[in-house]
């Protein structure tokens, strides 16, 4: 009787928490389609200027660093070449959300090993050399990597990726604790939250941002199909893959196959930017 007494406390309080996630959150549209059909709607229960005022801050103290140490910036040649690239895919942000035209974008490259290269929500981005060093990317290739990055911002991820640390957060400690779980059955239960919705919707994440990323590219005046060749110099530099069901990141077979598909459907728009 106590377990059935007990599994019914957890149901009834796993509903309860659901309607109250569901009471505190919003559903946004964040971005309009595009050629690539991107158009889940996303529960946001962390407001969008919390989120750009943090990425601010954050982005702020971090140019600041970086300038101190004299790795902000430092080749001229490189900094030209991606503000340059970043600039034309800025143009053609509005195709997918026509407000990020008016973000104060920031472009910076930071010397440093890592092949990294990020966007922060509201337009903050850098480019590591390690990335331009190690990879040698063509302007295609090097267009593919911002424009996934900038995807990435105009999809609000790192938003909903705090809603769900949020309400999941919450929900987890309230559970485990009025359920007797303790601290092991709270661990194992977050471990749960991340294989089963977690680290999905990170890989979810990444094909959005790869889709996007291509059409932005191909908006731009780049080839989207430089977006294949970059991943395969990625799995070369990066040496073994991670084990897929437990990675945030599909795997380099199934990012090149989605890759191959959606390039192909924006080559129209390619075309058409070469012309103009």
């Amino acid at each position: 009787m106590h377990i059935r007494i007990r599994q019914a406390l957890v149901k009834g309080l796993l509903m309860v928490l659901t309607g109250l996630a569901l009471s505190s959150c919003e559903t946004v549209q964040t971005t309009q389609a595009g050629v690539v059909g991107v158009d889940r709607k996303q529960m946001m229960a962390v407001s969008s200027e919390q989120i750009d005022q943090a990425s601010r801050q954050t982005y702020a103290k971090l140019v600041a660093q970086e300038r101190g140490k004299g790795t902000l910036d430092r080749d001229p040649a490189q900094v030209n070449r991606v503000r340059a690239i970043a600039n034309r895919l800025i143009a053609q942000s509005g195709a997918f959300r026509p407000e990020a035209r008016n973000w104060q974008w920031e472009v910076n490259v930071i010397t440093a090993p890592e092949v990294n290269a990020w966007c922060m929500p509201g337009g903050k981005i850098a480019v590591y050399t390690g990335l331009i060093e190690k990879i040698q990317p063509t302007d295609d290739e090097l267009a593919a990597v911002i424009g996934h990055e900038i995807a990435h911002a105009l999809r609000e991820h790192a938003r909903e990726r705090a809603s769900e640390q949020a309400m999941a957060g919450t929900g987890i400690s309230i559970l485990a604790a009025v359920a007797g779980l303790g601290d092991i059955g709270q661990k194992g239960m977050e471990y749960a939250y991340m294989g089963l919705l977690g680290l999905p919707n990170s890989r979810r994440h990444e094909t959005e941002a790869d889709r996007i990323g291509v059409e932005l590219a191909a908006r731009a005046g780049y080839d989207p199909r430089a977006a294949i060749t970059l991943w395969q110099k990625m799995g070369q530099a990066g040496g073994g893959a991670p084990i897929k069901f437990l990675s945030t990141h599909p795997s380099r077979e199934d990012r090149v196959a989605d890759l191959t598909v959606y390039a192909q459907r924006v080559m129209p728009l390619y075309e058409q930017s070469r012309r103009r």
